[in-house]
């Protein structure tokens, strides 16, 4: 298969990374690092990797990078990427993955590297690979599949019980503020020494967020977007009736809302509008943020957090809407949260806690607050923000 040969150029020749499309545009970037995500992978067979994350967050660049690494390591053909997206059906596949056995046996070749990219773009997928699991025909590699829709993975991981071996599953998100701080040379553990920079850099971060190419100054907006459209039609649904939903969200927030209201505007049912949110959720774009009390209330209004602060812009610019500055500060101290206790919730009767993560509760102000809050409420004033996101770290 002359297309395997193309995809895995390593097996051919010398120095295929300098012509390699994701490695090039990496070398090309001012800043560069290696993503902390690829040393959580699991290389000991036997092993199924669940890699997920947003478009255009490098994760086949982060692959990539790992496949250089083996090939000086290890039989360059025990090395094997496949980009699933090229494929048509499940029969393809079924004859590709069987090709590699061929040349895993005319090579000798007792432990294979897998990586299967972008495998959420054919359905079901995950038969074949269990297929061969099962027979033992892939027993003993390290395969790692990647996706970029947290639900689909989700439910196709759960087709693997007892078939993970040492595997695990990994996020690649855009870098937090603490990691921006990192690779731009700041030591966090020494606020004092740095706190004039700390404070330029929360600047530009509120500009550039975690997207390697954003981080690079290239204003990759159009691609970011259409990564979005392009993953709703694959389910159906359509790109016009998220950007007016996305309008909607940005006319209320960051005050909590119902799918009611929206679809009362726009004129669809709740139901359609809360498919979509949940949608751009499984793709990593945003976070629904539910009330919590003693308990959590799934039915109350709901406010929503954007993951990114490049995405919160290209989404503005998109719908062609002011970002807020309270809901850019809200959404980045929520998403910090979330990732540090894997929970987010706000809280409302006759005042509004923004945050409850764990043992903490946050009120976030964009400018001085006006009320009082109880003991136990964290407030944050803007020059606040930057040290108490490192804090988290």
């Amino acid at each position: 298969m002359e297309i395997l040969n193309i995809l895995n150029p390593w097996w051919e020749k010398d120095g295929w990374e300098r012509e390699d499309k994701h490695l090039r545009e990496l070398s090309l970037m001012k800043v560069r690092w290696i993503p902390k995500w690829l040393n959580k992978l699991s290389f000991k067979p036997f092993s199924l990797n669940f890699l997920v994350g947003p478009r255009q967050i490098g994760k086949t660049t982060g692959m990539k990078l790992l496949i250089k690494q083996l090939t000086t390591r290890v039989n360059k053909y025990a090395v094997f990427y496949l980009d699933i997206e090229i494929l048509r059906d499940l029969e393809e596949l079924r004859e590709v993955i069987l090709f590699y056995q061929k040349i895993k046996k005319e090579n000798r070749i007792k432990h294979a590297y897998i990586f299967l990219d972008e495998v959420t773009s054919l359905k079901e997928w995950w038969r074949i690979i269990k297929g061969f699991i099962d027979s033992g025909v892939l027993n003993r590699d390290v395969i790692t599949v990647s996706g970029s829709s947290t639900l689909n993975i989700l439910k196709q991981r759960e087709a693997f019980p007892g078939r993970r071996g040492f595997g695990k599953d990994i996020e690649a998100l855009p870098l937090s503020f603490p990691e921006f701080l990192e690779i731009k040379g700041v030591d966090i553990s020494k606020k004092s020494t740095f706190k004039h920079k700390i404070h330029n850099l929360f600047s530009e971060y509120l500009e550039v967020g975690g997207y390697p190419k954003s981080i690079n100054k290239i204003n990759f907006f159009p691609d970011l977007i259409r990564s979005i459209e392009s993953e709703i039609e694959k389910t159906g649904k359509s790109p016009e009736t998220l950007k007016q939903i996305i309008s909607m969200l940005y006319d209320m927030v960051p005050s909590a809302m119902s799918y009611n209201t929206i679809g009362s505007k726009i004129g669809i049912s709740h139901k359609t509008v809360e498919s979509y949110i949940e949608d751009l959720q499984n793709l990593f774009a945003l976070k629904i943020v539910y009330h919590k009390d003693k308990r959590v209330n799934f039915r109350k209004e709901k406010k929503i957090l954007i993951r990114d602060p490049y995405l919160a812009r290209s989404l503005a610019i998109w719908c062609n809407r002011e970002l807020r500055k309270d809901f850019l500060f809200e959404s980045i101290v929520q998403e910090h949260l979330y990732r540090k206790f894997g929970e987010i919730y706000y809280f409302r009767n006759s005042y509004e806690i923004d945050c409850i993560a764990g043992d903490m509760k946050v009120e976030v102000k964009a400018g001085k607050p006006h009320r009082k809050y109880p003991k136990n409420v964290l407030v944050l004033e803007e020059k606040e923000i930057p040290e108490f996101l490192i804090s988290l770290k």
